[in-house]
């Protein structure tokens, strides 16, 4: 359970960094129903990322225990033995290779437990987005290897499998989360029909939704949202993180901040870093909050 906080720490952190500059930047999260868990509720393509994201975080934090020993039910991968080729040629299995399908496993039993419990479209939802999820981690497994030869001739070659940064499998889930497709569930309910008869069938890679969100502008609980008044935005930009997007439409406060930070940094003998400290004034853009009675008409 220890590495399965670890993981939930992890993933919270990709959600945050992945939507930093969007309106709803992860801040309600949780998988339970609480009232900052509400924007669970909704069967939304924010609710079926944090599946999947929190999917891939359980598989990435336990295979990553299992290599590092950390568990006594698992370690490297037992198959990665004897050898193998690439397009480099032929390579013996060394190491320890990151053993994925053991990660995936117990991902698969320990989160899809309590959807499996109830059969709705919900839960069929869930199921799919906590597989595209873990299969987001196995995506990015990379090769890894140690030449051995004279003078490094990589004459021999032992390598392992690795998984890479959690980043690339936040990059990726992403960028699922811009395509994901809105669905229906079928008549005999064991599958998915597309809302959208222009839109192709989703695959078991594309994150699915039922629901369209909440435009997450003002303080709402009963939708999980907590609104972007007093986001910082920036006034430059015509993306999701402008002003006139963040702040949607209500205007923004501009306040100006002394900020410090090390500069003009030296290295002297031996062995210190020596900096000065720099002083830089910034104006800082904040989105005003909505008119008070349009505020009352959400919570």
């Amino acid at each position: 359970m220890q590495s399965v906080g670890e993981g939930a720490k992890e993933w919270i952190r990709e959600c945050q960094h992945q939507f930093r500059h969007h309106r709803w930047n992860c801040s309600t999260l949780d998988r339970d129903h609480t009232v900052f868990g509400r924007v669970m509720l909704r069967s939304s393509r924010e609710a079926a990322f944090v599946y999947a994201i929190s999917s891939a975080g359980v598989v990435y934090a336990i295979t990553r225990a299992c290599s590092q020993g950390d568990l006594k039910v698992c370690s490297c991968d037992p198959l990665k033995r004897g050898r193998s080729k690439d397009e480099r040629g032929e390579f013996d299995w060394g190491g320890c290779s990151d053993n994925i399908n053991y990660g995936i496993r117990f991902a698969k039993a320990f989160v899809d437990a309590k959807e499996k419990k109830v059969k709705d479209a919900r839960a069929l939802m869930n199921l799919h987005n906590n597989r595209c999820g873990r299969m987001a981690v196995k995506r990015f497994l990379k090769l890894e290897c140690k030449c051995h030869g004279v003078s490094g001739s990589c004459t021999l070659r032992t390598c392992w499998l690795a998984m890479s940064d959690f980043r690339k499998t936040g990059d990726y889930l992403r960028r699922k989360y811009n395509g994901a497709i809105q669905v229906t569930m079928n008549q005999d309910g064991t599958g998915f029909t597309v809302a959208n008869k222009n839109f192709r069938k989703p695959t078991k890679t594309d994150l699915v939704y039922f629901e369209n969100s909440p435009d997450y502008c003002v303080m709402d609980k009963s939708a999980g949202s907590l609104g972007t008044a007093g986001r910082v935005c920036n006034k430059a930009s015509r993306g999701t993180d402008g002003c006139e997007v963040m702040c949607c439409g209500r205007g923004y406060d501009t306040t100006r901040v002394t900020r410090v930070s090390k500069c003009e940094c030296k290295f002297h003998w031996c062995c210190a870093v020596r900096c000065k400290e720099c002083e830089d004034t910034v104006d800082v853009h904040t989105c005003k909050a909505p008119k008070r009675a349009e505020w009352l008409d959400q919570t």
